[in-house]
């Protein structure tokens, strides 16, 4: 089953804020709710969800589950 929600911390000011994920897309920028930082994905991930969510995005859960590798390294 793909979690379609994912609760990003930003690093900069540690502010939580839980969002639905693209489910056919990685999003590679976010605009943190709480310091208006610039997210972007760290080197090795393919987006914001995969650096910083608790729950990785659907493209890598649906790899993780087939036992396949998504659109940025497995975790």
């Amino acid at each position: 089953m793909i979690v379609p929600t994912s609760t990003l911390t930003c690093p900069q000011c540690d502010g939580n804020s839980t969002d639905v994920m693209p489910t056919n897309a990685c999003q590679f920028f976010y605009d943190c709710k709480h310091c208006a930082a610039i997210l972007r994905p760290l080197p090795g991930d393919c987006c914001v969800y995969c650096s910083f969510g608790d729950i990785p995005c659907p493209p890598i859960q649906e790899a993780e589950q087939n036992g396949g590798e998504g659109c940025c390294s497995p975790r």
